[in-house]
């Protein structure tokens, strides 16, 4: 499974990006799909997922009525949603694959994208 994750920029606080990951190979509607970010100087830390049918999401609480997660397995991607952006939402963000979950900890996916870059000015 190749994972592309795309969507990421500059945007203000307040602001709205869709964070979009494009997957590849290997049949992925079987699998759930979770994005984590990476700050500056921080670990790599869980943001949302989503199960393989869709109907189960899963947030940190630090985005949950912010940010929304959604799956078109027909197009093989899902997307991240992220409304009122603020400064320390800045980070690479990360999609990948796995089949239990929607999990919320890294060892639970078994693939990954390379990560687009966000950046929240405030």
């Amino acid at each position: 499974v190749q994972l592309q994750a795309s969507g990421g920029g500059l945007v203000q606080a307040g602001g709205s990006l869709r964070l979009s990951c494009a997957t590849s190979g290997r049949t992925v509607t079987e699998y759930s799909m979770g994005w984590f970010r990476q700050a500056p100087g921080k670990e790599r830390e869980f943001v949302a997922a989503i199960s393989w049918s869709g109907r189960s999401a899963n947030f940190a609480d630090s985005v949950k009525d912010r940010f929304s997660i959604s799956r078109a397995n027909a197009k093989n991607t899902v997307y991240l949603q992220m409304n009122s952006l603020k400064p320390e939402d800045t980070a690479v963000y990360y999609c990948a694959a796995g089949r239990s979950g929607p999990g919320s900890t890294q060892n639970q996916y078994e693939y990954w994208g390379q990560g687009t870059l966000v950046t929240v000015s405030s």
